[in-house]
C-alpha cells in the first residue's frame, strides 16, 4: 500500500521521512517515552534511523503496519509531535485485527493531539472502505494513565489486567488491554479502572 496523508484541522498525520530521523531520535530520548514504550532504551540515532527507513517502510510495502508521524495541520508537512500507527495481523481472506499504537513527544503533550491522531487512524482501519479490521487492540504497561486516557476516549473497551503479558527489552510486565469493534460507539462509554491515590 502506498502511504497516504490523514488529516483535520487540528492535526496532519504523514508518514516520517529521513528529515525526521534528528528529531524521532532527540524525542524517543525522553524518559516517559523510554518507561512506557518498546523503544531501545538508550535511543541512538541509528535506531531512529531503521525505524523511520526500515520498519516504517516495510510496514507499508507489505501492508502489515502503518505508521504516521503526528504533526500540526498544513499542507505541507511540520515538525514531528508524535507517533501513531496500526499494527495488522492476520492474510488476505481472513478477518484481520490489528493494534494501535502512540507516543507523543513532550511538547505536544496534554493538547489533545495523540486522541485526534489516534481517532484518525482507528476510524480508516475499521472502515470497510480503509482496512476492513474486524477489532482494533490497545495494550498499555500498567501504570500507563495517559495512553489508558486516549484509548478511553476514543471507545474502547478495557477487557483486563494481563500478568506479565507485554515483553520490554527483554522482560515481562504486567499490560491493560481494551479493545474497539467497528460497531462500537467511538466515545467512553464505561468506567476504567481510577488511577491510585497519589
Amino acid at each position: 500500500m502506498e502511504p497516504f496523508v490523514l488529516a483535520t484541522d487540528r492535526v496532519r498525520l504523514s508518514v516520517p521521512t529521513e528529515r525526521d530521523v534528528d528529531v524521532v531520535a532527540e524525542i524517543c530520548t525522553d524518559p516517559a517515552i523510554a518507561e512506557w514504550t518498546t523503544v531501545p532504551s538508550p535511543y541512538t540515532r541509528a535506531d531512529a534511523e531503521g525505524f523511520v527507513t526500515g520498519m516504517v517502510v516495510d510496514g507499508w510495502a507489505t501492508g502489515t503496519s502503518f505508521t504516521w508521524a503526528v504533526r500540526d495541520p498544513g499542507d505541507t508537512d511540520g515538525p514531528v509531535l508524535g507517533m501513531v500507527g496500526m499494527t495488522c495481523e492476520g492474510a488476505e481472506g481472513v478477518e484481520r485485527v490489528g493494534e494501535l499504537g502512540y507516543w507523543a513527544a513532550p511538547a505536544a503533550r496534554g493538547r489533545g493531539l495523540t486522541t485526534e491522531a489516534a481517532r484518525l487512524v482507528v476510524d480508516w482501519a475499521l472502515d470497510p472502505e480503509g482496512l476492513g479490521l474486524v477489532r482494533a487492540h490497545w495494550s498499555a504497561y500498567v501504570g500507563n494513565w495517559a495512553s489508558r486516557r486516549v484509548a478511553w476516549k476514543l471507545g474502547f473497551r478495557f477487557e483486563g489486567t494481563l500478568r506479565r503479558w507485554a515483553l520490554q527489552r527483554g522482560a515481562r510486565r504486567d499490560a491493560w488491554v481494551g479493545s474497539l469493534l467497528p460497531e462500537d460507539p467511538r466515545e467512553p462509554s464505561e468506567p476504567w479502572p481510577a488511577a491510585a491515590a497519589g
